[in-house]
């Protein structure tokens, strides 16, 4: 099982997206930075450029608190909102989360450490996609 500080550092990250209900594809190139703060939480902060189909390039950005506790990672929205829970070992799937009306539900795969994915599912009355992000380690904090 991983720990907080194997996931410190900087990572390169490459996220597909597959919108069925908007009919178009995007790709999302950028960095995610997970800090230390303490001895059991990291600050994620991804960064990069998102595009759809042929569009422009966009710049596109998202915060998240990692809590590690025994067994177990808690996600929070940078406002510290509940977000969603795995376990950092092997291929598992972490815990849903129903927003409003959509359905969110992710499975990551850890087994080709450093490299590791996630996959994330949403579904609802305006949603419809499936996104595949692979993070491939650049440095350690």
């Amino acid at each position: 099982m991983f720990a907080q500080s194997d996931f410190a550092g900087a990572w390169r990250m490459t996220r597909h997206i597959d919108d069925r209900f908007a009919k178009q594809r995007g790709v999302f190139v950028g960095q995610a930075i997970l800090k230390r703060h303490g001895e059991t939480v990291l600050h994620y902060h991804e960064a990069g450029q998102l595009r759809l189909d042929q569009g422009p390039a966009m710049r596109a950005e998202r915060n998240y608190i990692w809590e590690f506790a025994k067994g177990h990672v808690d996600v929070s929205f940078a406002d510290g909102r509940p977000f969603h829970r795995f376990v950092p070992e092997g291929h598992v799937a972490g815990s849903d989360h129903p927003c409003g009306e959509d359905y969110y539900t992710v499975r990551y795969d850890f087994t080709n450490w450093p490299e590791w994915q996630a996959v994330w599912s949403v579904t609802g009355p305006r949603k419809d996609y499936t996104s595949y992000t692979t993070y491939i380690r650049i440095s350690d904090t």
